[in-house]
């Protein structure tokens, strides 16, 4: 059982009462060794011994090469504790544990704490074996500003195909996104799946009772033979991925003079998805998870192999 103040009180107040230690000890599931040592701390001290105030051993100060190595680590990759941890043992070789980190973090206003990342999720992670076998799109509206951003994400490596900013929210915009990451991809190897969800700007929130729906999206996608996927409905989980981008997009964007510029920073950072112990980045993970016809094709195209 654990103590707390108000039990210190009565364990005080029995032993004044001259009850053995053993029948105490009994009473709060606790050694009577910790019972004659809460006893003894009274008699000394003639005050009741406090229970989670200021216990344990001083807090280390950080030291200045800790304190360098943590600041530029974050300025660099703008990760949390536990990810900054891996970077700073493998690029600077110096152990600093991630709650020590993330004091140093909170500290200087670089991280909070947040009850809804300290609850068990229940749900495992999925995603795609091979770069360009599915992606995610979707739209953000920026808040305190009339941007509204679009994006394009490669389900298996995290890394962003393309993306706009714009004023407005519709299918011409959307369609404007997927060319760029066509352009620049499909030569290389085809996009089979775009994952998103119901928004009017797919033309998926018009169903009929069969869950059949029709867009000129949604046509387009199939001039390009790419299959859509529609996201469960209440089910923001299936699109997380590309929810993921835009948290570290409104963190960060104002940090850059470009979307391009922000998005080469992104896509060329390590991510805690990926093989993180290499400081894996999505542009790395993206060509080293290509499939191998892919790659074959494009070596005879080049090469004549």
């Amino acid at each position: 059982m654990k103590l707390n103040q108000k039990k210190i009180r009565k364990l005080i107040g029995q032993k004044l009462k001259g009850e053995s230690s053993s029948v105490i000890a009994r009473t709060y599931h606790i050694t009577r060794r910790r019972v004659d040592q809460i006893w003894k701390q009274y008699r000394d001290c003639e005050e009741k011994p406090s229970i989670g105030q200021n216990m344990g051993r001083p807090r280390k100060p950080f030291t200045d090469k800790e304190s360098q190595v943590i600041e530029e680590a974050y300025k660099k990759d703008k990760f949390g504790a536990r990810m900054l941890e891996v970077i700073i043992r493998v690029r600077y070789k110096l152990s600093i544990s991630h709650n020590r980190i993330h004091r140093y973090l909170k500290d200087h206003g670089y991280a909070c704490s947040e009850a809804a990342k300290q609850r068990q999720r229940k749900w495992v992670r999925y995603e795609r074996k091979h770069s360009m076998s599915a992606g995610h799109i979707d739209w953000h509206e920026v808040k305190f500003t009339e941007l509204k951003v679009c994006a394009v994400l490669d389900d298996s490596t995290r890394k962003i195909l393309a993306a706009g900013e714009f004023l407005n929210i519709n299918t011409e915009n959307t369609i404007l996104v997927m060319e760029r990451a066509l352009c620049d991809y499909a030569p290389v190897c085809r996009l089979r799946e775009l994952i998103m969800d119901h928004g009017s700007e797919f033309g998926a929130h018009r169903r009929d009772e069969n869950g059949y729906w029709d867009s000129v999206f949604k046509q387009y996608l199939k001039m390009r033979d790419i299959q859509p996927i529609l996201a469960r409905v209440k089910h923001p989980q299936t699109n997380g991925k590309i929810e993921n981008w835009f948290d570290a997009y409104k963190r960060f964007r104002s940090e850059f003079s470009s979307l391009d510029e922000f998005i080469d920073w992104y896509n060329n950072r390590s991510h805690g998805s990926l093989d993180f112990e290499q400081l894996e980045s999505p542009e790395i993970a993206f060509w080293k998870r290509m499939p191998q016809a892919a790659i074959l094709g494009n070596g005879f195209r080049i090469f004549g192999w």
